[in-house]
């Protein structure tokens, strides 16, 4: 099995795990290796330090401090926004491509109030925003619209 370091075009890191070279590269060709966060099949694969397993044998000088990887920060912004949008999806009503006409009624009081979510087209959504209803476009990654491994 191999572990490898993947990005996308726009710079989501993410792991994926192949049977072979050959095998990540198959998937890749096909399309069918994507970003967890944007969905993009444009991956490219990250440079990466094999895992050599040696033993329990201790170490006979002390170890050098522990380096921070450069991505770090991108790492947290990432998993900071996959957390905000579970929030989001845990706590709305997914209203599907109803939710102009949902968040209407609710504006107008002809629905109960509630949080919801959906999908709008630009043109619903600046409509929505002129007539006073707040809305906010959240891409959900297309990792979290359905169940995960």
């Amino acid at each position: 099995m191999k572990v490898l370091n993947l990005q996308c075009r726009h710079a989501h890191g993410f792991e994926g795990w192949f049977a072979s070279e050959d095998d990540f590269q198959d998937q890749l060709a096909r399309g069918l290796v994507e970003c967890p966060m944007c969905g993009d099949t444009q991956v490219a694969k990250l440079p990466s330090a094999p895992r050599l397993n040696l033993g329990a044998a201790e170490p006979s000088q002390p170890a050098a401090p522990k380096q921070e990887v450069m991505s770090a920060p991108n790492a947290q912004l990432q998993a900071a926004w996959m957390q905000l949008v579970q929030q989001v999806m845990a706590h709305t009503e997914d209203v599907g491509e109803r939710f102009a006409e949902e968040a209407r009624k609710i504006h107008y009081g002809e629905s109960e109030e509630r949080g919801i979510r959906g999908q709008a087209t630009k043109e619903e959504t600046e409509a929505l925003l002129e007539e006073g209803i707040g809305v906010l476009p959240l891409p959900i990654p297309k990792g979290l619209k359905g169940p995960l491994q």
